[in-house]
């Protein structure tokens, strides 16, 4: 019996004649995923990629030619010198006639939890040592988030996955107001591995403890039943206008908390303003926005003094951020939030997507742990994530970003290892199109998913239990050692050995590899982390310990976790990495972009997709 890790849980994994039998849950896990079974009847099926294949189109009529017939075109078997060596000319070429900013590499991740085999940081790297690539930023989970909460709060992955703890809310929190849901069934994953799933039970003994839940969702299933929550249902992409109504109610009835505005936040003027309709005529009241969000104004009313009454959390589903102006739901949940004044007290304030994933909310002192080192990119040129599209139809269009203009680049080359774009990327039918654009595209993959249908050449690599990794999550408790369980299928290779050969044939083996071998790498990774741990836990075992014990537990964090305490205590000592040290109502950088569809404070924006737009006749909201 072998053990082994993954974003959806740690596994037993039961092995009879070189053949994945079963997967037993990890014994520490309470309430495990089954997420992770079904892959045992397809790891070596006929989905599964056993040896390198082109395209025969490409290989007939060569690169960029009868790119049309990619995602119907037949593909042919070659062996892994072949692959290689068209693999490696392509690069070359690429790189002499048009520069490494014409290779698209920004793979985006979740391939697999292991801390050395990381598909995206082995491609990286890969790239790094030829001389560079074209690549992304942000993330499709919460992409607008990641933009404007620096700007209100001087970072947003400081606080992302080190939020309030649910330790801090079973004790002190007496309404826990979800916008955007809390559904349960996100809480299965958390990235870089899961040892033990918190969410649930946490849930349950913050409802024994007293918790109210409100759900504010269109689904009434967004949340779990045993909560008893009461259900707001929203319009779909409406969020903004409720929150902002809320705050309206809380200024008109002088119930806010003028001390917190005062010490701890700016622009508050500029809003409230804008909260009476003193520039637009518009009062953002309870019976302006129950005409949007289609929720009673007593309710609206009933909930803002309710909200400020209790020891409130709010908590901001990540899918709120995933829709046109979908950084206001955020500005204004902090902006509410704060006129609450409980930011940074315990069980109170905000927090992003409880139950978005498994860690957050995990009363976990949060580590940074070193991984596989991707070297310096030494191109510049960059897309945020979500405009992969955009970029490959509009070679050279200039766009805004962040207060910044952003020239795409002329794409040859796309490299794609770990995550499947075809998955998470919008509007397919756009995608397909744009996909065709590429003189060639390359991929590292395991089963014929639809990015391998659509590209050129793959490259079979191997799943998780075909070789040995570790997964150590700066999140999550559970150190695990992962264990080959099975030969890899077919001709499969590890991206570390699809790479190495790569690099052999670029110039670049010792770049990349430095000498190591894939367990030295794990080895090395291993001790760094291990000192880390030790600085706080003085009982982390030596390396060759650690494998043969299989996995450890990090010790909790004393006390409770609470975001922003630090900053609550003394904002002076310790001032947020905003201009102004403070929580930004209204923010002065984001005024000087001057752009017409980001106002420099929260507002309501009307989203072209939703079913309020009066010019287009919308009967249904697919809601995915």
């Amino acid at each position: 019996m072998k053990l082994t890790s993954s974003h959806w849980g740690t596994y037993n994994v039961h092995v009879k004649k070189g053949k994945i039998e079963r997967l037993d849950p990890f014994l520490e896990d309470s309430n495990p995923s089954n997420i992770a079974n079904g892959i045992i009847n397809i790891i070596d099926d006929n989905l599964r990629i056993k040896s390198p294949m082109v395209r025969k189109s490409w290989l007939k009529y060569g690169p960029g030619n009868k790119n049309s017939l990619r995602g119907n075109d037949d593909f042919i078997e070659i062996s892994w010198e072949k692959a290689n060596e068209l693999v490696a000319r392509e690069l070359k070429k690429t790189i002499k006639n048009h520069g490494n900013s014409s290779i698209y590499a920004g793979s985006y991740g979740w391939a697999s939890a292991g801390r050395f085999h990381h598909a995206l940081s082995q491609l990286h790297r890969f790239m790094n040592c030829i001389g560079g690539y074209t690549s992304s930023v942000d993330t499709y989970s919460f992409a607008a988030a990641e933009v404007v909460v620096p700007h209100i709060l001087g970072s947003f992955r400081d606080y992302i996955y080190n939020q309030t703890s649910w330790d801090s809310i079973i004790k002190d929190t007496d309404l826990f107001v979800c916008f955007g849901g809390m559904p349960l069934k996100n809480g299965q994953i958390g990235q870089g591995g899961t040892g033990k799933h918190i969410q649930k039970n946490n849930m349950i003994l913050a409802k024994k403890a007293g918790v109210k839940f409100v759900n504010i969702s269109p689904c009434n299933d967004d949340i779990l039943s045993d909560l008893k929550s009461e259900w707001m249902a929203i319009i779909p992409n409406t969020d903004t206008a409720l929150i902002l109504a809320l705050c309206y109610v809380l200024l008109k009835k002088n119930l806010y908390d003028k001390d917190f505005i005062k010490k701890y936040t700016v622009g508050s003027k500029s809003f409230f303003s804008y909260l009476l309709g003193k520039k637009d005529g518009i009062i953002k009241n309870e019976k302006w926005a129950s005409k949007i969000c289609k929720i009673e104004e007593v309710k609206i009313t009933r909930l803002a003094e309710s909200m400020v009454s209790k020891r409130t959390m709010i908590s901001l589903s990540w899918s709120l951020t995933r829709q046109q102006h979908g950084e206001q739901p955020y500005w204004a949940g902090i902006a509410l939030a704060s006129m609450i004044g409980q930011i940074g007290v315990s069980g109170g304030g905000f927090g992003f997507g409880y139950s978005a994933v498994n860690t957050v909310g995990n009363n976990l002192m949060h580590y940074k742990f070193p991984s596989f080192p991707q070297k310096k990119n030494p191109v510049s040129d960059f897309i945020p994530v979500a405009r992969f599209s955009d970029m490959l139809l509009n070679p050279n269009k200039k766009i805004n970003y962040n207060g910044k203009v952003l020239v795409y680049p002329d794409i040859k080359i796309v490299y794609w290892a770990g995550g499947n774009p075809f998955h998470h990327h919008q509007d397919i039918n756009k995608m397909i199109k744009a996909w065709k654009k590429p003189e060639t595209i390359i991929i590292n993959d395991w089963c014929w998913n639809t990015t391998a249908k659509f590209a050129d050449i793959i490259l079979p690599c191997t799943t998780t239990f075909e070789r040995d990794d570790i997964s150590i999550s700066g999140h999550d408790n559970y150190i695990v050692s992962m264990e080959k369980a099975i030969q890899p299928i077919g001709l499969a290779k590890d991206d570390y050995e699809i790479f190495s050969n790569l690099a052999s044939l670029m110039g670049v083996n010792h770049e990349f590899t430095e000498g190591k071998k894939a367990k030295d790498w794990q080895e090395k990774i291993y001790d760094e982390c291990r000192k880390i741990l030790m600085k706080r836990n003085k009982d982390i075992p030596m390396y060759d310990e650690f494998r043969k014990k299989k996995w450890f537990k990090i010790k909790k964090m004393k006390g409770l976790k609470i975001m922003l305490k630090e900053f609550r205590q003394n904002p002076i000592k310790n001032p947020l990495k905003t201009p102004s040290g403070k929580i930004e109502i209204f923010s002065k950088k984001i005024k000087s972009f001057d752009y017409i569809n980001c106002p420099p404070h929260p507002c309501w924006l009307e989203p072209y997709e939703w079913l309020g737009n009066k010019k287009i006749s919308h009967k249904f909201h697919l809601i995915s």
